[in-house]
């Protein structure tokens, strides 16, 4: 039997909080399971420093891409037999559900914008380079890799195949949101799933949904919508990221500046130079980067040594609704003040910007995930774009929303000697 075909002597099932439980039955599903790469997920938290804001939050991209893939074997279960939809990319569905956050760092987003680099060009590497997970997938056949890559990367030809894990409602999406209110505790995040899964349907190159499912997929919009605001951008842990990549900016600059550290950045120097490797980047996982911060807390630099302790033992900053296009005048002169009062500036005065764009229509030139969501007419079979059927989804398509917020240490102000300074810093972040 070849690899590709090759089944489990028994079904391997995964006891799941959200989706109850996670069938295995192919061979090759299960040996990706099992390789370091993919196990290295268990070490990389799906929400970051969220779990600082809310304590239940220590899930892991391990348990989300078990669940996305569950999502994507249920979708393609009820695809079989239906017209435009190729049973032979079954597999390939499911290994690239399976694997297309494999290349996350630790803290993954704001590591990415410090050292430059990208999560989904790293998943492709991990994919296509000397690793265990190339070996599984080389066994299926000669090109089964690239194309698990080509799906994750957007690129593959079959584009309703792309749509399953990047499109407006994939698979994606529809775990991470329910996954992420689960152990966050909130309330935003749910939406009728099954509902949803039985009213996809093929079509060509996307998948589209059956009219009679509007209102189940506008609750899945309008739960993006909350969960981004009430999760993703709380303020709390938008502080503890903004500490989170002041560390790495100074670890960086220290590092640059030939600081003779008490604890080397050993895990961190091909970063610093640009041209880390697959291997160094397997390195990495959130338990290493935390030992270090515990480690860089008895530094002799007191920035960084202020940073990580911040960090470690969740003092964060305090914040203001503030934007800086709009205050430029105020923030120059706040620039000056924590110059003049000695309390570093650029580590210490941070204005953080979130947007979200919850759902958007079609433009052109776009990429599959911001293709618009279709609606399958009864009768016609008509296809007709989801905001203009649905006035709830109207209401807000195509409408970024913004949010502006300014960082700082108020333990260090309060602690300043009563003068003018104090007095005027006090004057533009509290009056």
């Amino acid at each position: 039997m070849p690899y590709k075909d090759e089944q489990l002597s028994e079904e391997k099932v995964f006891k799941d909080p959200v989706h109850r439980y996670i069938h295995v039955k192919d061979q090759v599903v299960w040996d990706l399971i099992g390789t370091p790469e993919f196990q290295r997920l268990r070490r990389i938290k799906q929400l970051g420093t969220s779990y600082l804001t809310f304590h239940g939050a220590e899930h892991s991209r391990f348990n989300h891409s078990l669940g996305v893939y569950e999502i994507v074997r249920r979708i393609i279960y009820n695809f079989d037999g239906r017209p435009h939809w190729n049973t032979d990319e079954r597999l390939l569905c499911l290994c690239a559900a399976l694997l297309h956050d494999l290349g996350h760092g630790p803290f993954s987003h704001s590591f990415e914008k410090v050292f430059k680099l990208d999560h989904e060009d790293f998943t492709k590497k991990i994919i296509l380079g000397d690793t265990h997970v190339n070996q599984i997938l080389s066994r299926v056949s000669d090109n089964f890799a690239q194309n698990v890559a080509d799906v994750i990367n957007k690129t593959y030809q079959d584009k309703l195949v792309v749509s399953l894990i990047s499109s407006q409602i994939d698979a994606d999406r529809m775990d991470y949101l329910q996954r992420d209110a689960y152990f966050t505790g909130v309330s935003y995040g749910h939406f009728d799933m099954e509902r949803i899964l039985r009213v996809m349907r093929p079509i060509e190159d996307q998948v589209v949904i059956k009219e009679t499912g509007m209102h189940a997929v506008e609750d899945y919009i309008m739960s993006r919508y909350q969960m981004y605001w009430q999760v993703y951008f709380h303020p709390v842990t938008r502080s503890a990221e903004v500490i989170l990549s002041k560390i790495l900016h100074r670890v960086k600059h220290l590092y640059e500046q030939n600081y003779k550290f008490r604890l080397k950045p050993t895990h961190f120097l091909s970063l610093f130079l640009g041209n880390a490797t697959v291997k160094d980047y397997l390195r990495l996982d959130e338990p290493v980067v935390l030992y270090y911060f515990q480690m860089w807390m008895d530094e002799q630099d007191e920035i960084l040594s202020d940073l990580c302790e911040r960090f470690s033992n969740r003092h964060l900053f305090k914040y203001i609704e503030f934007n800086p296009n709009q205050q430029m005048k105020e923030w120059m002169e706040l620039y000056s003040l924590f110059k003049a009062v000695g309390i570093n500036p650029e580590y210490y005065l941070v204005d953080d910007s979130s947007s979200d764009l919850p759902y958007d229509f079609y433009r052109p030139g776009e990429e599959e995930e911001r293709l618009p969501i279709h609606l399958l007419m009864p009768k016609s079979n008509e296809l007709r774009e989801l905001s203009r059927q649905s006035d709830i989804v109207e209401s807000i398509s195509g409408k970024k929303r913004t949010d502006h917020k300014l960082y700082f240490p108020q333990d260090f102000i309060e602690a300043l000697p009563e003068d003018n300074n104090k007095k005027r810093i006090f004057e533009i972040l509290f009056d």
